[in-house]
């Protein structure tokens, strides 16, 4: 049975800094692997030689071709929805588009970020969240997108919806992130030698300089990753799980 995983991110470099080891488990498992991507991340604050907006969302995807092809992922996706303002999207466009590519694609596993906004707290990466859990929930129901149905997809329910979870924040808002509530964790990958891969994927995002900026943190935490299964079918079944594709049966 092929595999089928969708990791729904906000900036090209989530993919490799929140998910990038899970990316590469999942390659390792033969899975069909897709990244949607909701921003060019243009309006980052790291912006290597780039002289305008438009050169940096440029760069970026260029970025997140390499990222992606290092961490063997089937097919990425970039939706240019606004950098930095994402909560200002038409949430039922960014949905529905969601539940379109869950329709067409039928991953059994869905990735993303947490209400929390990863270990950074960002807002994006919060909205992409939300709308993944809609999508999650609504792609396997008839009275969402009925077009979609009408010219001839079909409903498809995925699995499991797992959200990152990380032990530690890297938020310049020290004050607030001591005490942010923050998503937690029931499973854990160790990574072993998937975690030098994993860095490379990141070192691949250049324009942001991440290693450079958190190679203490990476050293201390990059050889696992952690996620929170947050929906499934039966999830009394999981509750000691250790592998994001436990249970899956059938396509």
């Amino acid at each position: 049975m092929a595999l089928r995983l969708m990791c729904v991110t906000a900036h090209p470099d989530d993919e490799s800094g929140g998910f990038g080891g899970a990316l590469l488990v999942a390659h390792g498992r033969g899975a069909d692997t897709t990244v949607i991507c909701l921003t060019e991340g243009r309006a980052a604050s790291n912006r290597g030689d780039a002289r305008s907006d438009d050169e940096l969302a440029a760069a970026r995807i260029a970025e997140l071709d390499i990222s992606c092809a290092i961490l063997g992922v089937t097919r990425y996706e970039v939706w240019k929805y606004p950098d930095g303002a994402l909560i200002q999207a038409n949430l039922f466009d960014i949905t529905t588009r969601l539940v379109e590519r869950m329709r067409q694609l039928r991953p059994h596993i869905v990735l993303t970020f947490g209400g929390d906004g990863g270990p950074n707290l960002h807002r994006d990466h919060a909205v992409a969240g939300f709308a993944a859990t809609a999508a999650f929930h609504w792609s396997g129901r008839s009275n969402f997108a009925q077009e979609q149905l009408e010219n001839g997809l079909t409903l498809w329910a995925p699995r499991k919806l797992y959200y990152s979870s990380t032990n530690f924040t890297v938020s310049k808002f020290k004050e607030e992130a001591a005490v942010a509530p923050r998503t937690p964790a029931s499973i854990k990958l160790d990574l072993g030698p998937l975690q030098q891969v994993k860095r490379q994927a990141l070192e691949a995002h250049d324009t942001q300089g991440v290693m450079s900026r958190a190679a203490e943190v990476y050293e201390k935490y990059g050889h696992e990753e952690h996620y929170l299964l947050a929906s499934a079918r039966d999830p009394e079944r999981f509750a000691h799980e250790t592998d994001l594709f436990a249970g899956i049966e059938g396509a």
